[in-house]
């Protein structure tokens, strides 16, 4: 991937989380403690984590007509991101997710969607330039999937790279999948677009070939614990992370794609860059919240220093 700009497509959210000791069955009431309000979504994560690593990043999003949305944006330039594409829409409020956080740090989400529902293909040509320009796209499925869609295929037009976490997991069709360079989806993501429930390695194996299959020339399948499981042109190994004491694993995604991408574009080879990325997300695990979770370049480097002193 060449040295240059990052583009972000995606969402903002308001982050509403609860801590719980375990999730409630249907109809079960249980307490919680330490609720806190955070900046999150999916694309804005990413997009923060990118820009705290370093990257020429900007960033095409929505927020909603409101104090919130302001203040997002506000956060999002002091996390050296360009907020320019970021618009607020009247009459729409900043979307939101409520998260509920287990005592193991596993989370459930339920997301809705507000001013991300704005940016739409018509968003999208306001803001081209800024993909023609980019060496490359990072994408999520919190936007609109004929913007996903739509973007994808503009940045393959214009020799930009097509990176897309496919999450929340769905189904997506082939016009998407063959535009995109590298997919990175976790195990329930992979098992939805493949059919393949991934457990172990030759799971992940046959997922990844099923998406090779469809023109996708890299495969990065997280496996929570177990690292990731890469793939290039049809060649796959285990990349191990790195063991920390999970507090919270919201954002650890986001995070991951964030740096890595980050990584790819100051040249670093895969592997290290894969490396890179594992700190970054081993680090946001151990604190609580999305962004507020999201390790700066420094802490990163030092704990990569650490973990091969």
């Amino acid at each position: 991937m060449k040295t240059g700009k990052l583009v972000v497509l995606g969402s903002i959210n308001a982050d509403h989380i609860l801590n719980i000791n375990h999730f409630p069955q249907p109809g079960e009431t249980v307490i919680g403690k330490q609720y806190t309000v955070a900046f999150g979504g999916k694309g804005a994560n990413q997009a923060v984590a990118a820009g705290r690593c370093g990257a020429d990043i900007s960033f095409i999003a929505c927020v909603g007509d409101d104090d919130i949305g302001e203040r997002v944006r506000k956060q999002l330039a002091s996390d050296h991101i360009n907020t320019q594409p970021i618009e607020a829409i009247k009459e729409t409020t900043t979307g939101v997710a409520l998260i509920f956080v287990n005592a193991e740090g596993e989370n459930v989400i339920g997301i809705d969607a507000g001013a991300n529902k704005a940016v739409t293909p018509d968003y999208l040509e306001r803001y081209k330039q800024n993909v023609i320009d980019a060496s490359a796209l990072l994408m999520q499925l919190e936007s609109p999937l004929e913007t996903v869609i739509a973007a994808a295929k503009l940045a393959k037009d214009n020799d930009t790279q097509v990176i897309l976490n496919p999450a929340p997991a769905c189904e997506l069709p082939d016009e998407l999948l063959a535009r995109v360079d590298m997919i990175t989806p976790n195990e329930t993501e992979a098992e939805k677009l493949t059919g393949i429930k991934v457990e172990n390695n030759d799971d992940a194996t046959r997922a990844a070939r099923v998406l090779h299959d469809k023109g996708i020339a890299t495969v990065i399948i997280t496996m929570g614990s177990k690292g990731v499981w890469l793939s290039q042109n049809g060649e796959g190994k285990q990349v191990a992370g790195f063991r920390v004491k999970a507090v919270d694993t919201i954002a650890a995604g986001d995070t991951f794609n964030g740096a890595l991408v980050t990584a790819l574009l100051e040249g670093k080879a895969m592997d290290s860059a894969v490396r890179f990325a594992h700190a970054a997300a081993a680090i946001a695990v151990t604190r609580l919240g999305a962004q507020p979770s999201v390790p700066w370049r420094k802490e990163i480097d030092d704990f990569l220093a650490q973990q091969e002193a």
